[in-house]
């Protein structure tokens, strides 16, 4: 799935959705914690969840109130940047 197109939609702040998915790390009524090719997305809101995951095609869906949405880098290794 490396390389491949990711988007999030969230509709009526009560649906949202994504593409290019590699993993849910986390979840939890308030919080669900996603990775993508680029690091991680933290969705936050209220009764949230998950009715949809395909690892293989990497399409997420997820329900409740979302308030939030937080996109966060990978971190690259220090080893990476002392040795480029």
């Amino acid at each position: 799935m490396e390389g491949a197109v990711h988007s999030v939609t969230i509709e009526d702040c009560k649906k949202i959705s994504a593409t290019a998915i590699e993993s849910v790390d986390a979840f939890s009524s308030s919080q669900i914690v996603l990775s993508y090719a680029g690091g991680r997305i933290t969705v936050t809101g209220s009764g949230l969840k998950i009715v949809a995951f395909s690892k293989g095609s990497g399409a997420f869906a997820a329900t409740g109130t979302v308030t939030g949405v937080k996109y966060a880098s990978k971190a690259v290794k220090l080893s990476q940047r002392l040795f480029r």
